[in-house]
């Protein structure tokens, strides 16, 4: 072990205060001479003293404590530790026997005595008050007949008027006088019947079937060999028509087309499926190309057309048919619809664009804050014209048509356009020319309607048999619960399945909607809000849950279906009390279906689903 030099170790440090000589000049502030004295420590006690004390406490026993406490109060010393010539000790106090006595007080003063207050009975009695006969009588008052009558007063202030100067209830004027409700200038409306008229009375909840307005109807054989070229439109519209897919027009195009070109007001009924978005699609694009087409293309430039939808999805659908078209002469496109952020919309208007797609809620939004401008807008489009007046939106389509040219043309196309449009038709359209498609009945479509009798607790079994098949089903449900519920357990089931109804936002029904069509999921359940707004053109199979309250819902959702002359089949499921209800449903449609009575697993489902 190596031997390490050990550190001494250090002196204890005193405990007493290290006193500094202070400065050795005299003349300072700080000088303390050397020689100064010292205070002499203080003079600690020792074992024995305290003993000491402690044995003089003790009393004597069987002496008296509080004489004994008394005691070792008067000969308590403690030893003195004080030095020489300092103050005299505590004891030097006088003895509190010295002290006066409090009974040798002698200047208080006497307190009086009680018996010096007055007695009770030198007080007044109360008999001398007096009594209360010698009141006055209540007979000797005034009497109420002696106060001046009512006509008589005057009211508080001298210069206010009399109460009787008041016009009587006689002096006014009679209610006859007035001018009765009759007299008043009630507007007139012809979109509904008058509750006076003769014929039969309607509302706008039943399923009637209107008359339709007369058109010059067209065979499919009178189109064979015609092409668009043929019709008058340009190179450029034709060539992006051929690479849509559009090679030959259809009867409802080549019939509309040319009136549409000449700047004349059409109507154009056609089935669903029948190309009615390129007939006014196309022929747009090539007008406002003659009307100085892509020349004025200044920034914030005013629409020159518009085109109505009564959804969202027949918006979104529309403009995916035209905006191609539109693009390839340089003519740009926008989208204006709710439920999304306008930012993008009005960004797109203050940019410039040519034609506006949208709907009549967020058009006329829009108009209102001064953020769209439709002065120089000559040629409107209203597509589904019946059901945005079957939805309500009659008035605003007329404030927004309103907005317009006042020369401007006028397109109105549907699948059931009727007398439901004639006030539409009779305010805005000039001499307009009808035209549809002859023939478009039962015999020569490519749908086949199939009805099944079921019962209600076998409609969810039936329903996951129809859709587990290859091909793409589309399944109708009248309310949003139901439509989601079905799709969740479709789901489950292992088919896949989304759903599109309005409490989903744009871009849930936009992404749901492009997985049907990309091929992703194989079943779509939607509420009619997608029945005039789905476009796909492989649909197989329709499948309506719940049977439709109108004949124009019926045939707008099996219109999805054996579009573009595809075979298609639309399958209802009724239950034995509303069979009767749905015979009587499609024959306002002039739809005569199979009926066929099943049960899950039955052969004919397995059929159905196979197609």
């Amino acid at each position: 072990m190596p031997n390490y030099k050990k550190t001494p170790a250090r002196p204890a440090r005193s405990t007493a205060p290290a006193h500094k000589p202070g400065s050795k000049s005299p003349k300072h502030r700080g000088y303390r001479p050397a020689e100064a004295t010292v205070t002499p420590a203080k003079k600690r006690w020792s074992a024995q003293d305290r003993a000491k004390r402690t044995d003089s406490r003790q009393p004597e026993r069987g002496g008296d404590r509080r004489a004994g406490r008394g005691a070792d109060r008067a000969t308590d010393r403690r030893p003195d530790w004080q030095p020489e010539g300092t103050a005299p000790h505590r004891t030097a106090r006088p003895d509190r026997s010295a002290r006066s006595e409090y009974s040798a007080r002698t200047d208080r003063t006497a307190r009086p005595d009680r018996t010096a207050r007055p007695d009770r009975s030198s007080r007044s009695d109360y008999s001398a008050r007096p009594d209360r006969s010698d009141r006055p009588d209540r007979n000797a008052r005034l009497a109420r007949d002696d106060r001046p009558a009512r006509n008589d007063r005057r009211m508080a202030f001298e210069h206010g008027p009399r109460t009787d100067d008041r016009p009587r209830r006689d002096d006014r004027a009679h209610r006859s006088d007035r001018p009765q409700r009759e007299e008043r200038q009630r507007r007139d409306s012809d979109f509904y019947p008058k509750r006076d008229a003769a014929e039969k009375k309607y509302t706008a909840h039943e399923d009637v079937v209107l008359e339709r307005l007369e058109a010059d109807a067209i065979q499919a054989s009178d189109v064979i060999g015609v092409t668009f070229a043929d019709l008058g439109l340009g190179a450029n519209i034709v060539r992006e028509l051929s690479a849509l897919g559009a090679q030959s027009p259809f009867p409802i195009q080549a019939a509309t087309i040319p009136d549409v070109l000449k700047g004349m007001d059409v109507l154009g009924r056609g089935k669903t499926g029948s190309g009615k978005t390129i007939a006014f699609g196309a022929p747009l694009v090539e007008r406002l190309l003659e009307n100085y087409g892509a020349k004025s293309r200044k920034p914030g430039r005013k629409p020159r057309a518009l085109i109505l939808a009564p959804t969202r999805e027949l918006a979104l659908q529309i403009d995916r048919t035209i905006q191609p078209i539109a693009r390839s002469v340089g003519i740009f496109t926008t989208q204006i619809y709710g439920g999304v952020p306008q930012h993008r919309q009005v960004m797109a208007l203050q940019r410039g664009v040519d034609i506006v797609i949208g709907t009549p809620g967020r058009i006329e939004d829009l108009i209102d804050q001064g953020r769209l401008d439709l002065s120089d807008v000559t040629i409107t489009v209203l597509d589904e014209a019946d059901h945005m007046c079957d939805l309500g939106f009659l008035e605003p389509v007329q404030r927004i048509l309103k907005e317009t040219a006042p020369d401007g043309q006028k397109l109105l196309f549907s699948a059931t356009l009727d007398k439901g449009v004639a006030s539409l038709v009779d305010e805005f359209l000039v001499n307009p020319s009808v035209h549809e498609v002859a023939g478009e009945d039962q015999a020569s479509s490519t749908i086949d309607h199939r009805v099944l009798l079921i019962e209600q607790s076998d409609k969810r079994a039936i329903i996951e048999q129809l859709a587990s098949g290859d091909g793409k089903t589309l399944i109708f449900a009248r309310t949003r619960a139901f439509a989601e519920q079905l799709a969740d357990d479709l789901d489950d089931a292992g088919i896949p399945a989304v759903s599109l109804h309005g409490d989903l936002n744009q871009a849930r029904r936009t992404r749901n909607l492009e997985k049907l069509t990309s091929g992703r999921v194989t079943v779509l359940v939607a509420t009619d809000v997608a029945a005039r707004g789905i476009h796909v053109d492989d649909i197989s199979l329709v499948i309506q849950a719940d049977p439709p309250d109108e004949y124009k819902s019926y045939l707008h959702r099996a219109g999805r279906t054996g579009r573009a002359g595809k075979k298609g089949t639309v399958v209802t499921l009724v239950n034995n009390r509303r069979k009767r209800k749905m015979d009587e449903l499609l024959g306002r449609a002039e739809i005569a279906p199979t009926f066929d009575r099943v049960r899950p697993g039955d052969a004919v489902i397995s059929e159905l689903a196979a197609l």
